[in-house]
């Protein structure tokens, strides 16, 4: 994996706020957003591939074992 380097505004507190969390947690900012950035990435691709799932499994139609009776009369036949 290669890395790029991209530039991100951000208002001074929480840029502040971000070195503290990132000083507690023992990493960068740079790697804490890194990290956020990929799970948001990772969330996207496993809805969109959940999306196309269920949209090819509603695409076909649903076997629920029945048959349609042939006429009204049979529908409504009494022995």
């Amino acid at each position: 994996m290669s890395a790029t380097n991209i530039t991100v505004r951000i208002d001074s507190d929480l840029a502040r706020a971000a070195k503290v969390l990132a000083a507690r947690r023992g990493t960068s900012v740079s790697r804490l957003v890194a990290e956020q950035l990929e799970s948001l990435v990772q969330r996207d691709r496993a809805y969109e591939g959940a999306k196309r799932r269920a949209l090819r499994r509603l695409s076909r139609p649903a076997e629920l074992g029945w048959d349609k009776p042939r006429s009204r009369d049979e529908l409504h036949e009494r022995d």
